[in-house]
């Protein structure tokens, strides 16, 4: 793989994980504010500021998650080994390091895993 691909790919990488970081900065002041305003009366309110509150917290997950791979894939690239999949050795294709910048499988590995995971 060429230097300026996994460049190119480092900057992709480095540019999600400050989009993430800032979502979740902003996540955490809205539901503060959620949690701070307090003023929802009846039930109604409280159990729609309870749906919130675990919509946040799925969101954030999902975001933290996201966060890992990405940090995995940032270390990769240090170690040498961006760009090869971590089941079969073999090189992930560019254009599916494209659209997804953390990959760390081939698209067979990774179909094989999702079916063994159902």
């Amino acid at each position: 793989m060429e230097n300026s691909f996994i460049k190119k790919m480092k900057k992709e990488l480095l540019d999600q994980r400050q989009t993430i970081l800032s979502s979740l900065a902003a996540q955490s002041e809205e539901y503060k504010k959620i949690v701070e305003s307090g003023e929802s009366g009846d039930e109604i309110d409280v159990a729609s500021d309870v749906v919130d509150g675990r919509l946040l917290e799925s969101l954030g997950a999902q975001d933290s998650n996201r966060l890992q791979m990405i940090n995995n894939a940032l270390d990769r690239i240090k170690q040498g080994t961006y760009g090869k999949c971590v089941v079969c050795k073999q090189d992930i294709p560019e254009k599916r390091l494209e659209a997804i910048p953390y990959a760390f499988m081939c698209i067979e590995c990774q179909s094989r895993n999702e079916r063994q995971n159902r």
